[in-house]
């Protein structure tokens, strides 16, 4: 099945490194992406080609989540994360037919200066099948990062 863009955006009242932070600091993250996963952490250090896993505990006491890779950072401007496979039942899977399913997907986070903010811009790669899911909830993620964002 084709990937297609899923594309948010989303005008937010504070300065970029306030929104770069809401974005990766691991208190803010795990806030705003509980609407994908509750309980969503990251494990990382963001830098640029260093793997990351996205983590989300099942409600069977395993953790699941994405295997990737941090392609792209210039700090307060954009970061591009490439997911490359997925973990399931706490093992990293790189190698299956689902797993593959992820392999060159792309998310992006992008700041640009607009009036006395910013816009946040995301863009991901995502199947079709979960396309309407991901639109819906990336709305309320940002809604989030805009909240912790100008307070």
């Amino acid at each position: 099945m084709a990937k297609k863009k899923l594309n948010v955006s989303i005008f937010i009242n504070a300065p970029k490194e306030k929104i770069w932070s809401v974005l990766l600091d691991d208190e803010t993250y795990r806030k705003w992406t509980s609407v994908f996963m509750e309980g969503s952490y990251a494990e990382g250090n963001w830098e640029e080609g260093s793997k990351m896993l996205f983590k989300g505990p099942q409600s069977d006491g395993t953790i699941s989540g994405m295997v990737s890779r941090v392609k792209l950072h210039k700090t307060n401007e954009i970061i591009t994360i490439e997911h490359y496979g997925i973990i399931k039942n706490n093992i990293e899977d790189t190698e299956s037919e689902e797993a593959k399913k992820w392999g060159g997907s792309d998310e992006t986070y992008r700041l640009e200066p607009k009036d006395s903010g910013n816009m946040l811009y995301i863009e991901m790669d995502i199947e079709e099948e979960y396309l309407e899911w991901f639109t819906a909830t990336w709305k309320k993620a940002i809604d989030i990062v805009k909240e912790l964002s100008e307070k």
